[in-house]
């Protein structure tokens, strides 16, 4: 399994942004898919973001099309989701994940990765 660990959020007024950082542990990840999922207080983790490791194809939820960006930075292991106009309703935690994948868009349900990581909390004040 991949090592991952999520660094970059906190406590942030409505319409502000934040970088979110994952770092993979070392390794090669050319078929893997990388992904951003959150999880609300009472809610089921939901679907954010996602990226092919080496042919950068995303597939992003609709709630976060034009907001938020996810990348990959191959020199440093890692993957980042910027994260812009943030609305209440961003304020969760939000984990990085990665699965071996075969196809070029990443998948967005859960099971399809195998590796999260422990998770950085978001919250958005009005």
């Amino acid at each position: 399994q991949v090592q991952l660990v999520e660094s970059g959020g906190g406590l942030v007024q409505a319409g502000g942004s934040l970088r979110l950082s994952c770092a993979a542990s070392e390794g090669t990840f050319s078929n893997y898919a990388m992904g951003w999922f959150r999880q609300a207080p009472g809610k089921e983790r939901e679907f954010v973001a996602a990226i092919h490791w080496t042919f950068r194809f995303t597939t992003i939820a609709d709630s976060a099309k034009g907001r938020f960006t996810i990348s990959v930075d191959n020199a440093k292991n890692a993957v980042y989701l910027q994260v812009n106009n943030l609305k209440p309703e961003d304020t969760a935690i939000y984990y990085c994940a990665a699965g071996h994948t075969g196809t070029l868009a990443p998948s967005r349900s859960l099971g399809a990765y195998d590796s999260w990581g422990q998770g950085t909390q978001v919250t958005v004040s009005l």
